[in-house]
């Protein structure tokens, strides 16, 4: 499994005006060559989102055409360094265009703008952090699919999850014809009502937890942390458990 950049697709079909954040860069996704989707430093994420235009007085709004995990994913990493105004469009790309939204193949012309971290956040973790945080009677949830899950469908590579952990996949989060997100209602269900002290998110490689972390800040049932490197990690290392079914 690979992250490959969906530049050549942004500039085919974007919304008009849009920035394409690259997660095959230095500073978004691809600062280390042994694990997919690390986290790069809070001055790094802050430095390629001023290249993009981005201010400590910028609104933005997020968008992909991968069930809105990229978009969660990004908008996770701006909370992270403290940056609160953003969002997601519900949908992405395709909900744009079924809503009669434009889209265009010209080009985009960005000016730079100066942007630091603002107050950090402690939102992801080690794999050491997470051992603390399960000692202590944490909630973890596994967002990958039931298959990869259960161990019976390796994707990504991995197969099973850590032990303790309940599945919520991030796929179940959407509604599977408009993609768009299930309404509140719908979504707190999916969730157990008591949280434990603490929440912990993790996936394959960060990115599909992020919708669940998304989720779950959206409805405020949580103030989740997400794993990283996540399972691809785990997985590596012959000590460290793995349940399946």
């Amino acid at each position: 499994y690979r992250t490959i950049s969906g530049e050549a697709e942004w500039r085919f079909a974007h919304i008009p005006g849009s920035r394409h954040a690259d997660f095959t860069t230095r500073g978004l996704g691809g600062a280390c060559q042994k694990y997919r989707n690390t986290l790069p430093s809070a001055q790094e994420f802050a430095a390629v989102l001023g290249q993009l235009g981005v201010s400590a007085d910028s609104r933005v709004v997020l968008y992909d055409d991968a069930d809105s995990q990229w978009a969660c994913r990004v908008w996770l990493m701006l909370r992270w360094i403290g940056f609160e105004r953003a969002a997601v469009l519900d949908g992405g790309l395709q909900g744009w265009k079924a809503a009669g939204g434009l889209v265009s193949s010209d080009p985009v012309t960005v000016t730079a703008a100066p942007l630091s971290p603002i107050r950090p956040r402690n939102t992801f973790i080690t794999k050491q952090e997470l051992k603390e945080h399960l000692a202590g009677g944490a909630l973890l949830i596994d967002a990958l699919t039931p298959e990869q899950y259960s161990g019976h469908k390796p994707e990504l590579g991995l197969k099973g999850h850590i032990p303790g952990a309940i599945n919520i996949p991030a796929e179940s989060l959407l509604d599977p014809v408009s993609k768009c997100f299930l309404p509140p209602t719908k979504l707190a269900r999916l969730f157990p009502a008591q949280t434990g002290p603490q929440t912990v998110v993790y996936c394959g490689s960060g990115i599909a937890a992020s919708s669940v972390a998304f989720v779950l800040l959206r409805l405020g049932l949580s103030e989740p942390v997400l794993y990283l490197p996540g399972l691809q990690e785990w997985a590596d290392d012959p000590r460290n458990p793995l349940d399946f079914g």
